[in-house]
């Protein structure tokens, strides 16, 4: 599991890098699940959640196959993510982000969920699986150390999110890494400018008292729900009265429950 100084590091950056955190025979199912599903879904792949030029996209993916299931297990995952939101957390959603090949822009800086730390403190973090090597070429995430703790989003500091931060890092790493990230903390994609895709996978989690991205019960098939163990039914709150109530306002409000 995660020790003292990993979560210190956690603590002071706003995000942690695992290699090979990811077993190797889940990394192969994952890329080729992935690879299938972009080619069933073609045009529609993400609309459960939206599309985005320069990249491919999956989401809803806990509704796609044992493999997903399965990677929201890993332990150290678990564990970083209650020490960042406590141990009331619920996955927010799972989605996969594929950079095509020569993509002409980056990200802009942002933080997950527009979100600030509220009085409870912090309640969003995610993880980004590298399911291909991330190198300073193909759109390795960028990362500011520390803003996390700042209180502030990037557009209301920096005149172009778009730009260059001063004090930005790549994050890269060989497949199979796992990038722990305090959602909070100022981050986003950059171009790929090789001849190859970068594909990614990312496990979003939300503080318990907050209303999913992608709200679980209502997009699972009933028979994944039945299908689910107890601790993934209560990592997706499948069975929290509380969550259908909160999730079901948002969505209501967004427009897509009436």
């Amino acid at each position: 599991m995660l020790n003292a100084k990993q979560l210190a590091d956690l603590d002071r950056d706003g995000f942690l890098v695992l290699p090979d955190a990811v077993p190797n025979e889940m990394l192969e199912a994952l890329r080729g699940r992935i690879e299938e599903l972009f080619e069933l879904e073609g045009e529609n792949a993400g609309g459960e959640f939206k599309k985005e030029s320069g990249a491919r996209r999956l989401a809803n993916c806990v509704d796609k196959g044992e493999v997903f299931q399965a990677a929201l297990q890993i332990p150290e995952m678990l564990e970083a993510k209650a020490h960042i939101l406590g141990d009331s957390f619920k996955l927010s959603s799972l989605n996969v982000r594929s950079t095509n090949p020569m993509s002409e822009a980056d990200q802009p800086l942002h933080v997950d969920m527009n979100g600030l730390p509220d009085e409870k403190g912090y309640w969003v973090a995610n993880t980004i699986f590298m399911l291909d090597d991330f190198t300073p070429d193909n759109g390795a995430t960028r990362v500011v150390p520390g803003s996390h703790r700042w209180g502030k989003r990037p557009q209301e500091e920096m005149a172009d999110p778009f730009a260059a931060h001063p004090d930005q890092i790549l994050v890269t790493g060989k497949a199979g890494t796992l990038v722990i990230c305090n959602a909070h903390t100022w981050h986003g994609g950059t171009a790929n400018r090789t001849n190859r895709q970068r594909r990614a996978m990312h496990a979003f989690f939300c503080r318990g008292d907050k209303p999913q991205q992608q709200y679980q019960k209502r997009l699972l098939r009933a028979e994944t729900q039945d299908a689910l163990s107890p601790a993934l039914r209560k990592l997706l709150a499948i069975d929290d009265a509380e969550n259908d109530i909160v999730s079901s306002e948002v969505l209501v409000t967004s427009g897509f429950l009436k």
